[in-house]
């Protein structure tokens, strides 16, 4: 597919971030999209934004949708079908994702499976209700959002990243399955899977918001554990007051966005040239590249201190995914 223009594509996750940026550059080209998210008032601004810069007759609509729901994904799907008045759709592009339930040790079980059920759920789920209107389409693509973490279930030596990590090789491994199941069954659909290294986004603060982890909200117990592991990274934090901690939370997820060695703007431009191009995987900045070809190189030091230290000094990943 070497141009999206009168195509139709779907977009979950679409109210702020690479979810945001695939919308625009996607409708600017005159691909009408359908986008959902749990955040009405962020998909308003994402199609005001792309309104701007679509060309006439080009459509866009919305859908409030929970993806870790699959009654609510199937709803989205028949809400595409009926607005936009098709039985076919050309493009699909499960992006939604959470960041949270980094240890499978002390976490809480609900916050773990929370993010599991976006980030894999998700996933399946917007497969399995948008699959058969790629199917009906004459070419389709299905572009599913994993990570580096992906490749490599860390984000260093001292921070557990586990139910995040199991989600997205989950996601790789699914869509890797898919290439041949595709191929046999449906030879004119082809998967995708994107593996982004830092990207400047709001999945830091979003997810603090949807897993109830706002800086504001967090317990004592949260913030002890805050402690414990600036501790285990040889920081002294006895100082700092617990609303101290509150606002380097908010820093940390306003840097994470605003630091990044790529912007969304750029991750979405390189995710459609990808699909243009036809590559069934697609890392996203020089850093995933870096982290890709250093895990495959040596695996078996992959989550040793001392390989992160590399790896970092590389140009790999540094403040978290």
């Amino acid at each position: 597919m070497e141009r999206f223009t009168d195509r139709i594509a779907v977009v979950t996750g679409g109210g702020t971030g690479m979810g945001r940026e695939l919308v625009r550059q996607l409708s600017a080209e005159g691909c009408h999209v359908a986008l959902c998210d749990v955040n009405e008032d962020a998909m308003a601004e994402t199609v005001s934004l792309a309104e701007k810069e679509a060309p006439a007759g080009t459509r866009l609509t919305t859908f409030v949708a929970d993806v870790a729901d699959e009654s609510q994904v199937q709803a989205f799907r028949d809400h595409v079908v009926a607005e936009l008045g098709t039985d076919c759709v050309h493009l699909v592009f499960n992006n939604a994702g959470v960041g949270g339930g980094g240890s499978f040790v002390l976490d809480d079980r609900a916050a773990w499976e929370r993010t599991f059920g976006i980030c894999w759920g998700g996933v399946y789920n917007g497969s399995r209700a948008f699959l058969p209107l790629l199917v009906a389409s004459d070419g389709g693509h299905l572009v599913n959002v994993s990570s580096v973490n992906g490749l490599w279930a860390s984000i260093g030596p001292f921070t557990p990243h586990t139910a995040y990590s199991a989600a997205k090789f989950a996601v790789r491994g699914f869509t890797e399955a898919l290439l041949t199941d595709l191929r046999i069954n449906a030879p004119h659909v082809q998967a995708h899977v994107v593996m982004p290294g830092h990207i400047g986004t709001s999945i830091v603060l979003n997810s603090a918001a949807i897993l109830g982890h706002r800086p504001e909200d967090m317990t004592a117990e949260d913030l002890d554990r805050m402690r414990q592991a600036a501790a285990r990274m040889g920081l002294d934090v006895s100082g700092v007051t617990d609303d101290e901690l509150r606002g380097f939370m908010q820093v940390r997820g306003e840097a994470f966005r605003d630091g990044a060695p790529t912007t969304a703007e750029e991750a979405a431009t390189i995710i459609l040239d990808g699909v243009r191009q036809g590559r069934w995987r697609i890392l996203v900045g020089d850093d995933a590249a870096v982290l890709d070809d250093r895990v495959r190189a040596d695996p078996e030091r992959a989550y040793d201190a001392d390989f992160f230290d590399e790896m970092v000094g590389a140009g790999g990943m540094n403040l978290g995914l």
